[in-house]
């Protein structure tokens, strides 16, 4: 059986999808983009700061689930320009300092939804 998780702390999904997704005690987070969920504008400042917003909206489903980021077991990150790299992962790892931080890839693509430079999935596990 699945569990829906939404909170308003993170951006409504803008197409037919769900914030995430709870079975077997695993959650599958939607991909986040850079939009902040009180105003529904894009963060379009620097990659840093797009980077910080989407980390943010994940924290918030995370916690609207009971989770942290250390939970956290598979991160997926598409970017659309590999240039941001150094930039990205700087802050990336801001949320990751448990020492232990989760399996991931990072991949350029053409283009991500409403054309920003960012998106962010993730899976956690309950213990």
């Amino acid at each position: 059986m699945k569990k829906i998780v939404y909170t308003e702390k993170a951006p409504a999904p803008i197409g037919p999808y769900s914030q995430a997704v709870i079975h077997n005690d695993t959650l599958y987070a939607s991909g986040q983009i850079a939009i902040n969920p009180v105003t529904g504008e894009l963060v379009t400042g620097t990659i840093e700061e797009e980077t910080h917003q989407v980390m943010a909206n994940i924290k918030a489903i995370l916690e609207e689930a009971g989770l942290t980021f250390n939970e956290v077991i598979k991160c997926s990150v598409f970017v659309s320009d590999m240039n941001n790299f150094g930039r990205i992962n700087a802050v990336y790892s801001e949320y990751f300092k448990n020492g232990n931080p989760p399996a991931r890839e990072l991949v350029e693509v053409a283009n991500l939804p409403k054309f920003v430079n960012l998106e962010i999935t993730v899976i956690a596990a309950f213990d």
